[in-house]
Parts: structure tokens; C-alpha cells; sequence
């Protein structure tokens, strides 16, 4: 089994066959990347466990293995924080969070490490290449931790 940790503190994304870990890649983040998502437009990366929901080639991102955000927990947190005000009420969770390339020939944006995505997770395209094999959509798990 093949599963994904993301460490945000320290921009690396993680791979473990059967718990052993097996190679690790440079990330960067959401522009704004300290803390959980809150809400759309808040350009963080959420944090918590995912799975993935498909995965396809893309036209400006190499790549897009897109991420089970807002999953069941995701709701929970988003609907507290809301009753708590740390939301403004019309706010919506956000989505579309996924682990995603880069340009063509900006592998380079990846080795500044400065963050810059709305919330996703960006690595260098034969990075991505490299994964996006082990990806089963609904199957293969992702945490994101602080």
C-alpha cells in the first residue's frame, strides 16, 4: 500500500509503501500556508487525511491529481469554526484542492520554496510524474499536517 504524507513545516512531500518511507520531494503550498483552511479564497492548504478523487493531465499545471477537499471532516471543522465566527457568514468551504506541476520549464518556482498556489500542493512536473502512477483514485491516502 502506497500512501502520501505532506509535512507543511518543512515542504516536503512524503512517499511510504507499507509505512517504509520511500522518497521524499520538495512542495510548496498555499501562498498564505501557516494554519488549516478555513474558507475559499484563503489561499491555505487544508490539513487532515484525503484521499483523491481523480486525476487527469492538464494544460497549465502539467498534471492535476485532485484532492478530497471538503471531505467529511473538512464540513465538520469549516461548520464549527463558522458557529464560532472565526468564518464571515456567505463564506463557502472552498475546493478544487489538488497536487498539481508547474508550468513547463518553472521547475524553478519549486526550488525558490516560496509558496504561491491558491491551496494546492505544487511539485515539479517529474515529480508529479513519478507519483501519479501510485495515485487509485478514492483509494490512495494523503495527510497534510501541519
Amino acid at each position: 500500500t502506497v500512501r502520501f504524507d505532506v509535512d507543511k513545516s518543512d515542504r516536503l512531500f512524503s512517499v511510504y509503501a507499507e509505512d517504509t518511507l520511500v522518497k521524499t520531494y520538495p512542495c510548496v503550498l498555499g501562498e498564505n500556508p501557516i494554519g488549516d483552511k478555513f474558507c475559499q479564497g484563503d489561499r491555505k492548504t487544508p490539513e487532515g487525511t484525503f484521499t483523491f478523487r481523480s486525476k487527469r493531465v492538464h494544460a497549465s499545471w502539467h498534471k492535476f491529481i485532485w484532492v478530497d477537499y471538503p471531505n467529511a471532516e473538512s464540513y465538520r471543522r469549516f461548520k464549527d469554526r463558522k458557529a464560532q465566527g472565526l468564518i464571515p457568514a456567505g463564506k463557502d468551504i472552498g475546493g478544487e484542492i489538488g497536487i498539481h506541476g508547474v508550468p513547463e520549464g518553472m521547475d524553478h518556482w519549486i526550488d525558490m520554496g516560496r509558496d504561491w498556489t491558491w491551496g494546492c500542493i505544487a511539485l515539479k512536473n517529474t515529480d508529479v510524474d513519478e507519483i501519479y502512477p501510485y495515485i487509485i483514485p478514492e483509494r490512495t491516502e494523503l495527510t497534510i499536517a501541519p
